[in-house]
């Protein structure tokens, strides 16, 4: 009897699973649906592109070319400048953020009083607009008239001209600069979330057994955080990665190609010299680093949580 009941308990699990399981699919199909015509569709069409010379002054005489534009992106010297100005961009910018990020974040964290302005006054660089601060910075740097070499002149008496935007690696350091001031706080409150959701009792453990100050901040802060520090991170690099409105404002990637960045690169490609085939091939690859680096956080995300948790 006992058997009988199990069994047909059993069955009624299986059939009640079946049906959940039909109803979860029924119920994201709509949203799978917009995603496939938004994302899907168009991404392939995208694809379908980079294998023509599309021209888009003579678009009746589009043809398909296979793969050549890919093989002339890897032979392109100017691409692999780029590619490597962005790499470069990405991997200073992500770093000095994330450390001006978590240090501001302590601060703010033991601010008792008044911490409602503190935080909205870090906020104010996100609130402009990054054409803005291109301008802006742009004329801080100015050869001539910019404040950087003015600052410069009356700290040290002896006015120099130094050229920040045309010559090379000092344009990239400026925009970098730029780039640093307007995006630093958005690290800053990511990580003052995380840092306000911890619980209190593992510093109080640490404390009673003698733990200082930067022990405590290395064994318990750091990981207990470690998601919001890669969700920040994944963020920023896939924002720097496609990196264009500084760039373009600042140096317009010049001279020479020399500040080039992947954007500002498919840009000239595919609207300026009205390449448009090579230039989405170029996106694509671009887009194929990006995925390939965010899987690779990902997994640097679950190993943290599984050593902590």
């Amino acid at each position: 009897m006992n058997q009988e009941m199990n069994l047909r308990l059993k069955k009624d699990l299986k059939k009640s699973s079946k049906n959940d399981r039909y109803l979860s699919w029924f119920m994201i199909i709509p949203a799978l649906a917009v995603v496939a015509v938004l994302i899907v569709v168009p991404m392939i069409y995208s694809f379908s592109l980079s294998l023509t010379n599309m021209n888009l002054l003579k678009p009746a005489s589009t043809q398909f070319i296979g793969f050549r534009n890919y093989i002339r992106l890897f032979q392109d010297e100017i691409f692999w400048r780029a590619f490597w100005n962005t790499i470069l961009f990405m991997t200073l910018a992500v770093n000095v953020e994330f450390i001006l990020g978590l240090f501001i974040a302590q601060l703010m964290f033991k601010v008792t009083r008044g911490q409602g302005v503190i935080r909205t006054a870090i906020m104010a660089p996100m609130m402009f607009a990054p054409v803005l601060v291109g301008f802006q910075f742009k004329w801080f740097f100015n050869d001539q008239v910019g404040l950087v070499n003015n600052l410069l002149y009356s700290l040290t008496g002896d006015y120099q001209i130094i050229p920040w935007l045309i010559h090379y690696p000092m344009n990239l350091l400026a925009i970098l600069i730029a780039e640093i001031w307007m995006s630093t706080p958005f690290m800053v409150i990511i990580f003052l979330a995380g840092l306000v959701s911890l619980p209190t009792e593992p510093f109080e453990a640490a404390s009673v057994d003698g733990a200082s100050g930067w022990q405590q901040f290395r064994y318990i802060t750091l990981p207990l955080i470690s998601p919001f520090i890669y969700i920040a991170m994944v963020i920023r690099s896939l924002d720097l990665g496609r990196a264009y409105d500084l760039v373009r404002i600042m140096t317009g990637g010049g001279p020479a190609n020399r500040s080039e960045m992947i954007w500002t690169y498919t840009h000239r490609l595919a609207i300026t010299n009205n390449r448009f085939g090579m230039g989405t091939a170029m996106s694509f690859i671009t887009v194929a680093v990006s995925f390939a680096f965010v899987i690779y956080l990902f997994r640097q995300l679950s190993k943290s949580l599984q050593e902590v948790y």
